[in-house]
């Protein structure tokens, strides 16, 4: 059945303001943010890297000071009672401290106020490392009540064994909380896994990309940008599918759509239709997923390779 989602994601630097009141004046800005996300009908919105330290301290000694505890962190806190009031789920990226080590995090928040997942950054920089943050170790895939998502932060774009743990996973729809723009990977990666990326940066340039990589939004002079997506879709090769698109509308018409990456020879399959999941689809229609599909023929090439060698 339909499953729409309108994500949303935060392109700014945050500097440290003038003043005593450098967190007051960071989480004013922040409130500000989220507010016009959810005026936006955001179910989800995620900030940048580091964004609560960006926002209050310069440098890596100062800001690893700020470090919080996860569940009750004094932004983490105040990130939590915007989640409630406004309705939202918040990815809130922000140094925390656990067991006396400095991570580079992103604390999911839910609709009702409640850290339900805490990611640490998988693939810290050198120059992090060497400034006393440590690596994570675990994949951030966490379930929320509109769908599966998954987190990575900023260097972990250029590794794949954070992409590969996502898809393991089965996240849906992966926010990208960043210093950089990620840019024509976070498309590779879309497309890879088939799942939504949602960007957040310190800076411009934020994108909210579809299932086949291509950007249905970007931030450029806005700060906040936000997308609905429907999430019981899936990415499908056109070899031995394609031909079932006939079939497939005389019985169902316009509450399947379907959209053509004909670059790649992909497409999507979505539901519209209450009570009609894209797996009733692919089982009804006898639809393969990619993975199957390239299983298949992977196995199909080994058999004609021992064939080819007498074996």
């Amino acid at each position: 059945m339909a499953r729409y989602v309108t994500v949303a994601s935060v392109s700014h630097h945050p500097s440290p303001g003038d003043g005593p009141d450098r967190r007051g004046q960071l989480l004013g800005t922040a409130c500000a943010h989220v507010q016009r996300a959810a005026r936006m009908g955001a179910d989800i919105v995620a900030f940048p890297e580091v964004y609560a330290q960006l926002g209050q301290a310069e440098g890596w000694q100062a800001r690893n000071e700020l470090a919080e505890d996860p569940e009750g962190g004094p932004t983490i806190a105040a990130m939590r009672e915007q989640a409630e009031r406004l309705g939202l789920h918040i990815i809130w990226p922000t140094l925390t401290r656990e067991r006396g080590r400095v991570y580079n995090s992103a604390v999911l928040i839910d609709s009702r106020g409640k850290v339900t997942g805490v990611y640490h950054k998988m693939h810290p920089t050198i120059g992090e490392i060497e400034n006393g943050i440590t690596p994570g170790e675990e994949i951030g895939v966490f379930d929320t009540s509109f769908g599966r998502i998954g987190t990575c932060i900023c260097f972990d774009l250029n590794f794949p064994d954070t992409m590969e743990g996502l898809g393991r996973g089965g996240a849906e729809v992966v926010f990208f909380c960043s210093m950089y723009r990620g840019g024509l990977q976070l498309r590779a990666w879309a497309h890879k896994l088939g799942a939504y990326m949602v960007s957040a940066i310190t800076g411009e340039l934020g994108m909210i990309v579809d299932q086949g990589g291509e950007v249905l939004a970007e931030s450029t002079s806005e700060i906040v940008i936000a997308r609905r997506v429907n999430l019981d879709s899936e990415l499908l090769h056109l070899d031995y599918n394609g031909e079932k698109l006939d079939d497939m509308l005389a019985k169902y018409g316009p509450d399947i759509s379907f959209r053509y990456y004909s670059r790649e020879a992909c497409w999507t399959v979505s539901s519209e239709r209450e009570g009609l999941s894209i797996e009733d689809i692919k089982r009804e229609f006898g639809l393969e997923s990619r993975a199957a599909y390239f299983a298949r023929a992977e196995q199909i090439r080994q058999q004609a390779l021992a064939a080819r060698s007498g074996t």
